[in-house]
């Protein structure tokens, strides 16, 4: 028992003794660790302020609960900017001379930051802000600064990407005036000019605006752009709570309208006040989207503590926790700022020194990484960068998670792709302000149709009622509008104004499109003509229909057939042309073939005439002149090709002139009613008139308006006007009535053809302008849509009438034969004359070698010598040589006969001595 108790005692002891060792052991642990002072500036009556207060207090806490065997130990020194400029400058120089800090976390707003960057930057202190989030403060241009949180700058693609997914091409833009909400507004431009989307205006609010001064400007707005029902507003939590309580208030939170607010002040909801976020039903937002995480779960736990959490509260977090590594890793002494000036109270700027080891501390931060509660922390140039972001709606006082936005993959249902990416590519159905789930906010466009009683197959109101219980509208313009419509890109609402009543026109067709430049209109559907000088005050859609203006005349039937009818098929040129041709023909041949053929020599008048008859009997193939050299063969097919096509040419129109009923117009040209000062006409209220004062130069008193197509009939028909003016779209429907009766004569004057009218600058244009295209290049809907308005159009009266302009066969239409035929004789001319002249002219040479003769005269006997028959040719040869042998053969018979009768006698005296047989020599002579 006395061992127990000894053992007891020793055991006791030595347990003592372990215990005060260790705690000695932490003491000289606890001395070497190393306190680094770092400031914090904040506002710390903003709701922001505080809660980045307590989620710093807490992050700092965590941190060393986590690494308690770090060398490093942070000491935060808090002041408080009171939302002033200069007391934020103060403070930043209070803790840099003062307290030594080798770092400042903060400022809270973008305008306090920029003397805090320049002052980091002189004396190498990092400035570390987790919310001056303006564009305007880049790190890449500011050393000694970096953002903990993301630029303004990376949420606009996603609000494009928003605006352009619900057809929101007009918007109206509210921000506060602040260095903060100024810094969107070039790359908000630039992302919504991408979209053909466009800022309408924009109204500043100042951040000390009180209740008043923000009611009296939203009242504003709702009177003066009435129809523009949807804001984007980027403003802090402040001023935004006050804003939507005032909208509430004066009815632009109602159904109608669509809100969208950006994630400075998305990341601020849970904080507004409950009133505000009562009056922010149906708003939209965009923040950062914060990815699930471990901390973030350890965290959660904590948020009881808490009141109120926001994006900006998870980077103060990160921030303290990316600090205190990077201090821990820096190695950093127990060091602060060196000063020139140690004055107790002195902050004079030229009293500051450098932090030694700032570059240190700088290069530690941005290059520390981990997993944050807000997400993985890497900083990339200077600050954090934004992957995907959440789009969320206000629903009650809770938020309704309705898609995400990625830069990769645009506006998202979901995260997970499902396989469906038309699905996937929506958002889900928000609920929109005034507790509206079906119909989308939109702008509602104030469209002009123009009323009128003529030419209804394109814009026709109708006395009859739609199902809106609104005037029915048909006709080709409108349908071609609603076909539009149904494949544009998003939903476009709209209302129909009309110009007029009772089937009359308010006004002209310019008139008309003033609406749109005052205003009153923001669109015009109907058959609007594309013209230059209407270009100048609203933009036109690409053209719908075919372009062009013509005039249509009367036409006669050409009855007097004189006995001079055989004349008509062909022109004055193209009867002297064939004439001279056949002269010419005549005269190649006579060349080619007058030396070798003798049917072609004999006196001058013989040969004239041959020259004449033969090429002229080609015209019925009557020659009978035979031809010997290959030239004049050659020369003579084609000929004969020519007048075959020229005969059975003039045979058809000559039939058709005396069995086809002619119309004949009454005027060729616009010259030949100017110049006899004949009237015109022109469709009523269009641009047709500017067009003929001005391009044609008619003079305006003889100009006569008319406005149906019965009216054109009959002041062509009585002789009013000598032609009607219009576009061809009408003039097509017209002569779909008359056309057995009236013609188009003359040059199609250029126009654009019908399109749609906006306002200028308007960002609807291009979409309309692709849609239209895909809708035009549908033939089968094109067709459609003609069949359904122009289904009533009569047929012409008498179909047999064959319409002439007064023109004939013309030189120009046989111009390639006639050619053709011109090289073909000239050639071979030239070739023939080539090989006689080579063959002739060195024995003219030779024949004169001593004489003196002029060139005249050796070209006078080389004349001379073409006058002769060519013996050596062989058609020549073989002619004579038969005549020749012919003649031979008759002077010997001849010449024998006298000795064949002397033979015959002596013969005779023989035989009779001797008593030969006569009758044999006879027969002797006869044989001869």
């Amino acid at each position: 028992m006395a061992k127990l108790n000894h053992c007891f005692f020793f055991f006791f002891f030595f347990f003592f003794f372990f215990v005060l060792l260790i705690s000695s052991c932490e003491g000289a642990l606890a001395s070497k660790v190393n306190t680094v002072r770092v400031g914090v500036i904040l506002d710390l009556n903003s709701s922001v302020g505080r809660i980045a207060q307590r989620y710093i207090s807490m992050a700092l806490s965590h941190f060393y609960a986590v690494n308690n065997h770090f060398r490093t130990n942070l000491t935060l020194v808090t002041r408080d900017s009171q939302n002033d400029v200069v007391v934020a400058a103060l403070a930043a120089l209070d803790l840099m001379k003062n307290e030594k800090v080798h770092a400042i976390i903060g400022p809270q707003r973008s305008e306090e930051a920029q003397f805090l960057i320049d002052l980091g930057r002189k004396t190498n202190v990092p400035i570390i802000s987790f919310s001056a989030t303006s564009p305007s403060l880049s790190p890449t241009k500011n050393e000694f600064f970096i953002r903990t949180a993301h630029d303004d700058s990376c949420q606009v693609k996603a609000i494009a990407d928003i605006l352009k997914s619900y057809g929101w091409m007009e918007l109206i833009l509210i921000y506060e005036d602040t260095n903060y909400g100024n810094g969107l507004i070039p790359y908000l431009t630039d992302a919504l000019r991408e979209v053909n989307a466009r800022v309408l205006h924009r109204c500043v609010i100042s951040p000390g605006s009180g209740d008043s001064e923000i009611r009296m400007k939203l009242k504003s707005l709702k009177e003066n752009y009435a129809l523009t029902r949807i804001f984007l507003v980027h403003m802090n939590a402040s001023v935004g709570s006050k804003l939507f309580l005032q909208a509430k208030k004066l009815g632009i939170m109602d159904e109608g309208y669509a809100w969208i607010v950006t994630e400075g002040l998305s990341s601020l909801l849970d904080p507004v006040h409950s009133k505000a976020i009562n009056s922010m039903e149906g708003v939209l937002g965009l923040r950062p989207f914060i990815p699930f995480s471990s901390r973030k779960l350890q965290v959660s736990k904590l948020k009881s503590s808490i009141k109120g959490q926001n994006l900006f509260g998870l980077w103060a977090y990160d921030t303290v926790w990316a600090v205190a590594t990077a201090v821990e890793k820096s190695g950093m002494a127990h060091s602060g700022i060196a000063t020139l000036n140690t004055g107790e109270n002195e902050v004079d700027i030229a009293a500051l020194g450098t932090f030694e080891d700032g570059r240190k501390l700088l290069n530690a931060l941005l290059n520390t990484t981990f997993d944050g509660i807000s997400g993985e922390f890497h900083l990339v140039k200077g600050q954090l960068q934004p992957s995907t972001f959440e789009i969320f709606n206000v629903v009650g006082k809770h938020e309704r998670i309705i898609g995400y936005w990625t830069q990769t993959k645009g506006l998202r249902r979901d995260l997970n792709d499902n396989g469906n990416k038309a699905v996937n590519s929506k958002l889900k159905n928000p609920v929109w302000p005034g507790d509206n789930t079906i119909n989308q906010p939109n702008n509602k466009l104030r469209i002009g149709i123009p009323v009128r009683n003529a030419f209804t197959e394109f814009i026709n109101v109708e006395n009859e009622t739609d199902v809106n219980g609104g005037p029915k509208i048909s006709g080709f313009s409108y349908e071609v509008f609603m076909a539009v419509l149904e494949v544009l890109e998003f939903p476009l609402p709209h209302e129909f104004i009309h110009f007029g009543e009772n089937g009359t026109m308010a006004g002209t067709y310019d008139e008309l499109l003033y609406k749109i430049k005052y205003q009153e209109y923001d669109a015009v559907v109907g058959d609007t003509a594309i013209v230059a000088n209407r270009s100048t005050y609203v933009d036109f859609t690409l053209p719908y229909s075919e372009s062009g203006v013509s005039m249509v005349v009367l036409v006669k039937d050409d009855e007097k057939k004189d006995f001079w009818i055989f004349l008509k098929p062909l022109s004055l040129d193209l009867w002297l042309t064939t004439g001279l041709v056949f002269i010419l023909i005549g005269l190649v041949i006579w060349v080619l073939e007058h030396r070798i053929n003798t049917e072609f020599r004999g006196p001058p008048e013989h040969q004239l005439g041959t020259i004449f008859w033969f090429s002229f009997s080609t015209l019925v193939f009557a020659h009978r002149e035979k031809l010997v050299n290959n030239l004049s063969k050659f020369v003579l097919i084609i000929w004969i090709f020519v007048v075959l096509i020229l005969t059975q040419s003039y045979t058809a129109s000559l039939a058709s002139m005396l069995t086809v009923k002619q119309l004949r117009p009454l005027f060729d040209d616009v010259q030949e009613i100017k110049k006899h000062g004949y009237f015109v006409g022109y469709q009523n209220n269009s641009f047709v008139k500017d067009l003929l004062m001005n391009q044609l130069r008619f003079s305006e008193d003889k100009l006569r308006p008319y406005n149906t197509p019965e009216e054109y009939n009959v002041a062509l028909s009585k002789g009013e006007v000598a032609a009607i003016f219009d576009g061809i779209p009408y003039i097509k429907l017209f002569l779909n009535k008359y056309c057995s009766n009236f013609t188009i004569i003359g040059p199609i004057y250029r126009t654009e053809g019908l399109g749609f009218a906006f306002q200028q600058g308007s960002p609807l244009v291009p979409y309309m302008s692709r849609a239209i295209l895909k809708v035009t290049e549908d033939k089968d809907k094109m067709e459609a849509i003609e069949r359904k308005t122009f289904r009533s159009k009569p047929t012409c009266e008498d179909k047999s009438a064959t319409i002439s302009s007064g023109s004939n066969l013309s030189v120009y239409s046989f111009g390639g034969l006639f050619i053709i035929t011109g090289v073909a004789s000239i050639s071979a001319l030239l070739l023939h004359l080539f090989n006689f002249i080579r063959s002739h002219w060195p024995v003219l040479n030779d024949h004169h070698l001593h004489s003196e003769r002029s060139f005249l005269a050796k070209i006078v006997d080389l004349i001379k010598h073409f006058d002769k028959k060519d013996h050596s040719s062989y058609h020549f040869n073989r002619s004579e040589s038969t005549v020749y042998s012919a003649q031979n053969l008759e002077a010997n018979f001849v010449a024998s006969v006298p000795n064949h009768i002397a033979d015959m006698q002596n013969h005779s005296r023989t035989s009779s001595e001797g008593g030969e047989d006569n009758d044999t020599s006879i027969d002797t002579l006869h044989t001869s």
